[in-house]
């Protein structure tokens, strides 16, 4: 593997002297905060969000938080009226402050209902802030490109739940130790139609002549952040971007391929079983997109 996705371990390793934030409340890392009945752990009834944080500001911030209330609203949550995207957004950076988090740094915002059994009647919406710093490599094209696979054993549903950032990440879990198990950078999910949906941790694109090809939840993919943001930028400056199924022969036929999410942008692909792309596109949307998101 190339190493080139920061691993959780090296994240991790933060932990003796950082903190977290539990429900606005900053606590240190290191000491116990949820129940064991608590309904994410139990059931993974809950969504995340993982944000990119820069000089004291989260990246994408809208649509981060747009795609969060919107996921929340889906599965029925209750909302209280204190719970909104500017508190949050103050608290994150009150916790990245306390972290020493001054450069690139990662945001993960975990949402989760109440404690106990499926029908208790405890379904008080809960919330956990964690902030790690992140290298400055992350701020640059990868030089080397990625080697990627299928995850043959699960598939994605496509349904009205396809696109969220749920806390079952269950097949998403297991395609990443498929991906460790066999010397790969990352592995590509299937839907139930056997069409490609994402990637363990990101969106995918492939450029076909001058199209851009990406699928979205429709797909089953999750409603990546980024992929957003780089369908609606690309599309204002001319490209031709489409969303929209991809199957196996597209992306063995494609020109180049590559992967996007909030946190590194995007990465480019290098290999595919026998197949090898280039990244003269993947280098120019970096330059126009990525290295001008607004800090």
């Amino acid at each position: 593997m190339t190493g080139l996705y920061q691993s959780d371990a090296a994240l991790f390793s933060y932990f003796g002297s950082m903190f977290i934030s539990l429900n606005g409340k900053i606590t240190p890392a290191d000491q116990p905060v949820l129940l064991a009945s608590n309904r994410g752990y139990r059931y993974g009834d809950g969504l995340f969000e993982t944000m990119k944080l820069d000089q004291g500001r989260i990246l994408l911030e809208d649509l981060h938080f747009k795609r969060l209330m919107n996921g929340l609203q889906l599965l029925k949550f209750e909302l209280p009226d204190f719970f909104s995207a500017g508190r949050l957004a103050e608290e994150i950076v009150q916790l990245a402050d306390k972290n020493g988090v001054r450069g690139p740094g990662r945001v993960r915002l975990s949402v989760f209902r109440g404690n106990g059994g499926l029908y208790d009647n405890d379904r008080r919406l809960q919330y956990l802030a964690e902030c790690w710093p992140l290298a400055d490599s992350i701020d640059r094209l990868n030089e080397k490109g990625l080697v990627i696979g299928i995850y043959p054993d699960a598939c994605k549903q496509v349904d009205i739940f396809s696109g969220l950032k749920s806390a079952n990440f269950l097949p998403y879990t297991m395609a990443a130790v498929f991906a460790k198990e066999n010397k790969l950078d990352d592995c590509l999910l299937l839907n139930s139609r056997g069409q490609i949906a994402d990637s363990t941790i990101a969106n995918l694109f492939i450029v076909k002549d001058d199209r851009y090809i990406s699928p979205g939840p429709e797909q089953g993919a999750v409603d990546g952040v980024m992929r957003k943001y780089l369908v609606r930028e690309m599309r204002a400056a001319g490209y031709s971007v489409e969303e929209g199924p991809v199957n196996m022969e597209d992306l063995e036929g494609a020109g180049e391929v590559f992967l996007s999410n909030a946190i590194q942008g995007i990465k480019w692909v290098r290999g595919f079983r026998d197949k090898d792309y280039g990244n003269s596109r993947a280098a120019e949307i970096y330059a126009r997109f990525i290295r001008t998101i607004p800090r």
